[in-house]
């Protein structure tokens, strides 16, 4: 079995595939062990249970999300524009397992709904330090949610085009103000 990084993030990676591609019935740990190439006894060492294999994806889908965050304050062009522009669903990592974890809580997985609210509540702290109206910063999130609900329905990657993308941020802008 690789070392204990690289077999967790592989256990990780094979859950987040099952869920997409077959739903949670499927993600059993037997499933998972499997799919990531490794005994039941090696997934069970790494995650006891199947609440503890959807805790490690949230922490995982946490980090991720901070991560994202930092890039978000740090973008030239500010938080707003950056959230509007990423997103778009592009197959990411970040994007696979947003959705996974979405379909975990569906099925009201408490865990996964914390850990969803949590990286919602980062993009939108960053974009209100920027926008600083809360209606407005509430309606950003909801344009750049809407573009990512959109392409993750469609199931595609990169549904919008770029023109329109660059004709959402046109409003955005308006909507932000030039003091914001």
């Amino acid at each position: 079995m690789p070392p204990a990084p690289a077999a967790r993030a592989k256990l990780l990676d094979a859950f987040v595939t099952i869920l997409l591609e077959q739903g949670e019935r499927a993600a059993t740990l037997e499933a998972v062990a499997a799919t990531a190439g490794v005994s039941k006894g090696g997934l069970l060492y790494h995650f006891p249970s199947k609440d503890a294999l959807v805790g490690g994806l949230a922490e995982h889908v946490e980090a991720l999300g901070a991560e994202d965050v930092e890039r978000m304050r740090a973008a030239p062009e500010g938080p707003a524009a950056y959230y509007i522009r990423t997103s778009v669903f592009a197959d990411t990592p970040i994007d696979r397992a947003i959705v996974a974890l979405t379909r975990l809580s569906q099925t009201a997985n408490p865990r996964a709904q914390q850990a969803l609210r949590h990286i919602h509540q980062g993009w939108f702290d960053a974009l209100a330090e920027e926008v600083t109206d809360p209606a407005a910063a509430r309606a950003v999130a909801l344009i750049g949610d809407g573009l990512y609900y959109g392409a993750a329905m469609s199931g595609e990657t990169s549904t919008t085009p770029p023109e329109d993308v660059d004709e959402l941020l046109k409003v955005v802008r308006k909507l932000i103000g030039p003091n914001d």
